[in-house]
């Protein structure tokens, strides 16, 4: 009975070591860097570097650009603030469309029909004369 006990744990340790065997040919194909899942990780741990850097990369330039929009909007805002006052200081001038009487109309084209005119050469000027 010991004999074939002690045959039947041959045999058993037999068969982890086959098991073993097998076990570490499956591992080192899946391990492989070349053509495995190993150059897959490794290629996309790449990758991951890569786009993580990138991200950095962007979150800065975002910030910088936000800060940027910030400035532009406080300027933009504080020229509107400007312009309201303006337009509201407008309304406060008297229109002087109102009190214009007919002499200061006629006498403005008299003006303007004894002016020579602002877009003509000196040629041009002595050939009608």
């Amino acid at each position: 009975m010991d004999i074939l006990a002690d045959i039947l744990l041959g045999l058993g340790a037999l068969g982890a070591a086959v098991y073993c065997l097998v076990l570490s040919r499956r591992l080192r194909r899946f391990n492989n860097l070349q053509n495995g899942m190993g150059g897959a990780v490794a290629v996309l741990s790449a990758q991951v570097d890569d786009m993580t850097k990138t991200l950095d990369k962007a979150r800065l330039a975002a910030g910088e650009s936000a800060a940027v929009l910030g400035d532009l909007t406080e300027r933009a805002e504080s020229s509107a603030r400007k312009l309201e006052l303006m337009m509201a200081s407008l309304h406060d001038i008297p229109d002087h469309t109102e009190n214009h009487d007919a002499s200061s109309d006629s006498q403005a084209q008299n003006h303007q029909e004894d002016a020579p005119p602002l877009f003509s050469s000196n040629r041009v000027l002595e050939a009608a004369e």
